[in-house]
C-alpha cells in the first residue's frame, strides 16, 4: 500500500484577500506558519518516508516548516505546482466578476492539461516510492482537481474548498485508489471568528 498525504500550503496574504494566486509567487503570512508548523507538529507522531512539495515559495516554506519536525527529505516536484489561472491571477473574487462575467479566464491550463500534470505526477510517485508513506505539499486548486477525479465528481473542484494547512490522503492497494479523508483539519490551531 501506497500512502499519499496531500497538504494544502499555509495561508498567505492572497488568500485572506481572496485574490488568485495561481502561479504568482506568493509567500506565507504569520497564520500560515504558524499552520505550516501544526502540521509538522501533528505528523511527527506518525511514519512518513518523503516529503514532495511544488517549488513555489507558499508551498516550500510550508514544507520546509514540516521537514523540521520529521527530518526526512524534502524534493521539489514541479509535477504538483499549483494551476495557472492566467489572466485571472491576482484579481479578487469581484474584480475576477467584473473583467471575466463568463468565469472563463484567458490563458488558464486547461483541465485536461492539469489532470494529465497530476496522472503523470502520481504515477512517477507510484513508481519511485512504492509501500512508501508521502507527503505532497502542494495547493488548493490543484489538490481539489486530484480528488475532484478519485471521487468521481463528489468533492473538488467547484464543489469543496480546502482549508489552508488542510491534510487530503488517498490510499493506493494494487492500483486502486481510495479517499481516506478530505481537508482534514483538526490539527490546526483553533481559527478566532474576529467580530
Amino acid at each position: 500500500m501506497t500512502k499519499i498525504c496531500f497538504i494544502r500550503h499555509g495561508e498567505t496574504d492572497w488568500n485572506t484577500a481572496g485574490r488568485l494566486q495561481g502561479l504568482t509567487n506568493t509567500v506565507l503570512n504569520e497564520k500560515g506558519i504558524d499552520q505550516a508548523k501544526a502540521c509538522g507538529q501533528y505528523l511527527k507522531e506518525s511514519h512518513w518516508d518523503v516529503i514532495l512539495t511544488s517549488p513555489l515559495s507558499r508551498a516550500k516554506t510550508t514544507a520546509q516548516w514540516i521537514q523540521h519536525y520529521l527530518n526526512i527529505p524534502l524534493i521539489e516536484n514541479d509535477a504538483f505546482i499549483e494551476v495557472s489561472f492566467g489572466d485571472a491571477e491576482g484579481l479578487t473574487s469581484e474584480e475576477r466578476i467584473a473583467k471575466f462575467p463568463s468565469l472563463v479566464y484567458p490563458n488558464k491550463e486547461s483541465e485536461e492539461v492539469i489532470k494529465d500534470r497530476f496522472l503523470k505526477g502520481i504515477d512517477s510517485v507510484r513508481s519511485n516510492y512504492k509501500d512508501k508513506n508521502i507527503l505532497i505539499v502542494s495547493h488548493g486548486a490543484f489538490i481539489n482537481a486530484i480528488f475532484q477525479y478519485y471521487s468521481n465528481g463528489n468533492i473538488g473542484t467547484g464543489i469543496t474548498k480546502l482549508t489552508n494547512g488542510s491534510m487530503s490522503t488517498l490510499k493506493i492497494t494494487d492500483g486502486h485508489y481510495t479517499i481516506i479523508n478530505y481537508d482534514q483539519t483538526s490539527h490546526l490551531p483553533m481559527q478566532s471568528s474576529g467580530i
